[in-house]
Order: C-alpha cells, then sequence, then structure tokens
C-alpha cells in the first residue's frame, strides 16, 4: 500500500467522512477520464519482487529490520512479516534489451542484498511460500513494526470478529485457525506493472485476466505450507483465507472476499475503482485535506489519497492502479499472480512472457475476453493454482470454430500462445534475441513438465523415500532450493534430488 498510516483508533465518525472523500475521489477519477488529463503513451513497465530471509538452515530469520539497515537502499522495502523483504526495480521503457537489462539490474541488487543479510546469518530467498515456516511463525508478534500493518491488522480482526480459518484441501488438508492476518505472510509474489492509457486499460486488464491461469500453470512455486502439501501454487487460496474478513453467514449470503479474481469483464477502469466502493468497506478509514473536486476546478491534478488507499485492501490478482508524476496522472495495470523466484532468469521469462501476451491478446480483433465467459477464466485460475504445470484449461478454440475446448496448459502455451507472446513482444520492439532467450525458457518448462513447483515436490519426496521426517525432508529440501537459486540456472534444468556425496564426505 506504501501509505503513512498512523496506528490509533478508528471513530465512527471517520468512516463516514472517509466514504464521503471516497465518493468525491471516483467523481474526480470520473472527470479526469472525460476531460482526457492523463498521460500519453509511454510504454513504461515496473517490476517488484517480495523476498524471504532464511539462514543457512533454511529456516526463516525475523529481521528484516536489521537486514534493511544493513542494505540501506530506497530500492529495498520492508513488508508484512518481518522474514519479508521486497525490492522495487525503476520502471524501465519495453522495448530494445530491456530484459537483459532487468536481469542485470536483479542480479546485482540480490546479490548486494544478500551479502548484508549474510552479516546477520540470513539470506534472501525467491519463493512463493517458504517450505520451512511454521504455524508459529506466522503469528502477530511477527509482524513488521509499522504502523500501516499494526493497524491493517486491527482493522482486518475487527472486521472478521473471530479467529481466521485456513482450510485448504489439496494434496494433503491443512486445518488451522490464526488470531491474526499473520499468515498473508507466507505468500511472497512477483508484481509486475504496465502502464496504460484509459482507452486501452479495459483490453488490457481483460487480456491479463484471461492469461492469469496460464501465468500460473508454468510459474507455480508454493507447493507447501506449514509441513503440508497443498495446491501447487497455495499462494491465492491462502491469501483469499488470511485476508477474509466475511464470517460464515457473511459468505452464505454471497458477500465478496476482499481476495478476488472479480466476476466480469470490464468497459472502463472507472468498473473496477467503482466495485471497490460498492462492494468492500473501509478498512483504514484516513482522510486526507486534498479536496480532489475543487482542486480539478483550479485546474489542478488531485492524488486521490482516499482512493488510492482503499484500492490497496482489495486485492485484485489484476490490481487497477492510480498515480500522478511529475504532476501528471497515469494507470497501471499491476499484475500480482506470479509467485517470487526460483532465479531471476525465470523472473524474467515469466515476465517476458506475460508483456508479450498480453500485448498480443490486447491487440487482437477477435479479443480472447470476447469468447471466453469469465467464469470459465475463473476456473482455470483455480484449475492451474490446483494442479500447475499439469492443470487442463479452457480457452476458446482456433479458427472459426466456435465454443471453448479443455486443453492441457502445456499444449495450450507451447501451441497458441508461445507464438503470440513471442508477436507481442515484436510489437514492443523487443530485442529478437531477448525474446527467444526469455520465452525460450517458458517452452522448455512446458517441455520437460517442471517449474518450482514441480521441482520442490519431487525433490520433498526423493528425501522422504531416503528415510527423512517431514520436517527435515522440508528443510533438506529448501537448503537445495537455496543452492541452486544462487547459482542462478532457470528451474527447468534443476536436477530433482540431492548430490551424492564426495568421497570425502561419504
Amino acid at each position: 500500500m506504501g501509505e503513512k498510516v498512523e496506528a490509533g483508533g478508528v471513530d465512527p465518525s471517520d468512516r463516514q467522512r472517509y466514504r464521503r472523500k471516497l465518493q468525491e475521489c471516483l467523481a474526480g477519477l470520473r472527470r479526469l477520464l472525460d476531460e482526457g488529463r492523463f498521460s500519453r503513451p509511454k510504454n513504461l513497465m515496473g517490476l517488484e519482487i517480495e523476498l524471504n530471509l532464511a539462514g543457512s538452515d533454511g529456516a526463516p530469520r525475523m529481521m528484516n529490520a536489521e537486514v534493511l539497515d544493513r542494505i540501506a537502499s530506497r530500492d529495498f522495502q520492508t513488508e508484512l512479516g518481518m522474514f519479508n523483504l521486497e525490492v522495487n526495480i525503476l520502471p524501465h521503457r519495453l522495448g530494445g534489451r530491456v530484459f537483459d537489462q532487468l536481469a542485470e539490474e536483479l542480479r546485482t541488487g540480490l546479490e548486494y542484498a544478500h551479502r548484508k543479510a549474510n552479516e546477520v546469518d540470513a539470506g534472501i530467498v525467491m519463493i512463493g511460500i517458504l517450505p520451512t515456516l511454521a504455524q508459529q511463525d506466522l503469528v502477530s508478534a511477527n509482524l513488521s513494526d509499522v504502523d500501516r500493518y499494526m493497524l491493517l491488522n486491527d482493522q482486518m480482526r475487527a472486521a472478521r470478529g473471530e479467529d481466521f480459518l485456513l482450510d485448504i484441501q489439496g494434496v494433503e488438508r491443512l486445518t488451522c485457525t490464526s488470531a491474526s492476518i499473520a499468515p498473508e505472510a507466507a505468500c511472497t509474489s512477483v508484481q509486475l506493472h504496465l502502464q496504460v492509457t484509459p482507452a486501452r486499460f479495459a483490453d488490457v486488464w481483460n487480456a491479463a485476466q484471461a492469461i492469469a491461469a496460464v501465468q500460473v500453470a508454468v510459474g507455480a512455486n508454493s507447493p507447501f505450507l506449514f509441513g503440508k502439501e497443498l495446491w501447487r501454487e497455495s499462494r491465492p487460496p491462502l491469501f483469499l483465507q488470511a485476508t477474509d474478513v466475511r464470517p460464515p453467514e457473511f459468505k452464505a449470503q454471497g458477500v465478496r472476499p476482499r481476495t478476488w479474481f472479480g466476476e466480469r469483464w470490464i468497459d472502463s477502469v472507472h468498473d473496477l475503482f467503482e466495485e471497490n466502493l460498492r462492494y468492500f468497506p473501509p478498512l483504514l478509514p484516513m482522510c486526507d485535506d486534498e479536496e480532489p473536486l475543487r482542486l480539478l476546478d483550479d485546474g489542478g491534478v488531485p492524488r486521490l489519497p482516499e482512493l488510492v488507499l482503499h484500492n490497496g485492501t482489495v486485492y485484485r490478482w489484476n490490481r487497477p492502479v492510480y498515480d500522478v508524476t511529475d504532476g501528471v496522472p497515469h494507470l497501471r495495470v499491476e499484475n500480482r499472480v506470479l509467485p517470487a523466484g526460483p532465479t531471476v532468469t525465470d523472473v524474467i521469462a515469466n515476465a517476458a512472457f506475460y508483456y508479450g501476451l498480453v500485448r498480443a491478446l490486447a491487440d487482437e480483433p477477435r479479443p480472447v475476453w470476447k469468447r471466453l465467459p469469465f467464469e470459465a477464466a475463473a476456473e482455470n485460475f483455480d484449475a492451474a493454482c490446483r494442479y500447475g504445470i499439469e492443470a487442463e484449461l479452457a480457452w476458446p478454440r482456433q479458427g472459426r470454430a466456435a465454443g471453448v475446448a479443455r486443453v492441457p496448459a502445456v499444449q495450450l502455451v507451447r501451441e497458441e500462445l508461445l507464438p503470440l507472446a513471442a508477436s507481442g513482444l515484436d510489437a514492443w520492439g523487443v530485442e529478437p534475441a531477448d525474446r527467444d532467450r526469455c520465452l525460450g525458457v517458458i517452452e522448455e518448462r512446458c517441455r520437460r513438465r517442471a517449474n518450482g513447483a514441480s521441482w520442490q515436490v519431487n525433490t520433498y519426496h526423493r528425501a522422504r523415500d531416503a528415510g527423512l521426517e517431514r520436517e527435515a525432508a522440508l528443510a533438506a529440501t529448501t537448503r537445495r532450493y537455496i543452492e541452486l537459486m544462487r547459482e542462478g540456472e532457470p528451474v527447468h534444468s534443476w536436477p530433482v534430488g540431492f548430490p551424492a556425496p564426495s568421497p570425502a564426505q561419504r
């Protein structure tokens, strides 16, 4: 959310005033859209990665404040849990050697952060959910000491009125309760930003929603939580339940959860912000002094702070973003689908696949969202989270044939979507060598049916078969993951299991 929120009580009158300010902000957004006040297209993209801190034993380290002090860079920020950090890469223009440049910047920044973390027996780990996390690690005492996290936790607990229930049925079943939102901190993701014009926004958002399942299928990297093997990408069900302020009665009434795929294709960015106000009560009703409509009357550009803050407490997998840079407003689609890791090469390949595919689909004369029911896109997302690279997805038939067919995700990617992604990257002006290298990583994952989740699961079971107990097997898998992550080769090339001991080690 990034807002400076001061902890403290919330008065009922604060909520009433905040709702009024939200409506003023929404009216201000409508005026900005109607008056064409947004910046011209700049083909800008941005990248954020949430990270874990773990020691040489593979266990989480609750010391992000100490590590951030040592890193001393504005590129690195705190996150919800004390074992979390986030790295932010400055916006880049899509085109040329951008993905090569991003990879170099990421490697340099992460290597520096890792060296600094090592000074306090911690290390940087890019992974969707750290397999060694235990339930006792995810408690309110281990939330980062930041006012906005504390207040958000207090407000969500109050809205829930009882403990949060985690109940995820996967390969195994996890059932437990939490007195706080701390389990949300287990979810570490990659966020991909794309600046778009208002006229282009709906097409890009719809395209991003349509391919969310495909992104998860090829990029899944979160199969374990609290020692249980769950979904291949367990972040979405965990995030939904860890932020679910609805008691059972509200669920039965059809009240929407705050972590939300959505329920329809859109025609305008206004649709999403209007839904946020219509469906979701304020959690952080903090009012700013800005008067957006008066500011617009005077020729100024409002920051719409209440709308921005409220938007940050509705956890869409593709989130609309309003921002102002150098006095000019702009819009972004923030794609929040992907887990972190496993390597910089994998992260950049996932990014290239997304940016290429979303461009190609948004440009199509017969858009996929005109041929694919939204309910099918939501069901695809669920299937991809459950089964990862083995998922089957619904997709419109090619050519003149009408209707939707079910197809293995790897077949869909190799036969239809990778060529589209390549054409999209060409449209952005990306160098062919960069294009082919990044998309080649996705191709190899599909050919080998291997991604971060499959590697973790197969290596864990190899450790269990060798006689290790559950916790020891998870720790060994995590240590081996960290070792291979540091070597930097893409995950499809990782050998499953553990290297044979040398003669000196026998």
